[in-house]
């Protein structure tokens, strides 16, 4: 921000504050809104408005259509309007601006894919090869198979699993307590294989790398430390790479998965989207889509006339 001028700073300070300490926004989704509003200010000072208070829809507009011959994609290009809105909302209610430039500001309309889902085959296949790694890997095999038992079990994001202490596992009645987005705290069970696995990883695996470092963390690395979401995402596609034919998805897919698996198996769409820790029902539907998807391709490998 350091060629920014003044006014666009302080902006973009203050918004950063908002966001962390009175949205209570993830450090990621913080860093994601100043990303993004830095590209518009600069993009907004080449225009000569060096004030965020000037800022205009032509201008809002501009720096998107700037976006789009860059190549952005569609769904970028939605983020950056969202995050636009959210600023230009903002300055207005705080007086820094007399009037809501993004109001009227919309969205390129993404194409939604849907995601990669594994099959129950895929699932069993990940787990019983976990499972055997454990004679040859030991801990660390204790500790994938645990990692992979509880993402799948939950459906929880990446960042909630590395985020986890032992405290917030009730073992007994087989629930974790998981902190969402926006610092939102919501309780999530999970089965008797997943349970299994964790109390395995408890008793005889985490014991061999805990340090002073490792603290109340549930999953740990080698050398002690909490794991990482990167290491976290590391050890799914290597245990995946080691199941023949199965896709090569990370945590979000086993998070789309367990979702998939839920609708599948009946569960209803709100207890799902409570489980996801989705704000809104919307986002948890297109798990219904992914159903509905493969469902119809089932029909045509087997219906003679489909």
């Amino acid at each position: 921000m350091s060629d920014l001028s003044e006014a666009w700073s302080s902006a973009l300070a203050d918004f950063e504050h908002h966001l962390g300490a009175e949205r209570n926004l993830s450090t990621h989704s913080v860093r994601a809104y100043l990303t993004d509003l830095t590209r518009l200010a600069e993009h907004a000072t080449k225009l000569g408005i060096d004030d965020p208070a000037a800022l205009t829809l032509r201008s809002l507009r501009s720096h998107l259509a700037t976006q789009q011959t860059l190549g952005r994609a569609r769904t970028t290009l939605a983020r950056r309007a969202t995050s636009t809105r959210v600023f230009t909302a903002w300055l207005n209610r705080t007086g820094r601006a007399h009037t809501d430039a993004g109001a009227l500001l919309a969205s390129p309309k993404s194409r939604r894919e849907l995601p990669v889902v594994l099959g129950h085959d895929d699932i069993r296949a990940l787990i019983d090869a976990t499972t055997e790694s454990i004679l040859e890997d030991g801990p660390v095999g204790l500790r994938d198979l645990a990692l992979i038992e509880l993402l799948y079990a939950t459906g929880i994001r990446v960042g909630e699993l590395c985020g986890l202490d032992i405290d917030d596992l009730d073992r007994e009645r087989r629930v974790v307590r998981v902190l969402g987005k926006g610092r939102k705290e919501r309780a999530v069970p999970y089965g008797a294989p997943a349970g299994d696995a964790v109390a395995l990883w408890l008793e005889r695996g985490r014991l061999a790398f805990a340090t002073e470092a490792s603290g109340a963390a549930l999953f740990i690395g080698t050398r002690g430390g909490r794991l990482d979401q990167r290491m976290a995402r590391r050890v799914v596609h290597e245990r995946l790479a080691a199941v023949d034919g199965g896709p090569d998805v990370g945590p979000h897919g086993l998070r789309h998965t367990a979702a998939t698996h839920l609708l599948e198996g009946g569960a209803d769409l709100r207890s799902v989207q409570e489980i996801l820790g989705h704000a809104s029902l919307g986002t948890t539907q297109i798990y219904t889509h992914v159903s509905n998807e493969r469902l119809r391709a089932a029909y045509r490998l087997a219906h003679p006339r489909a």
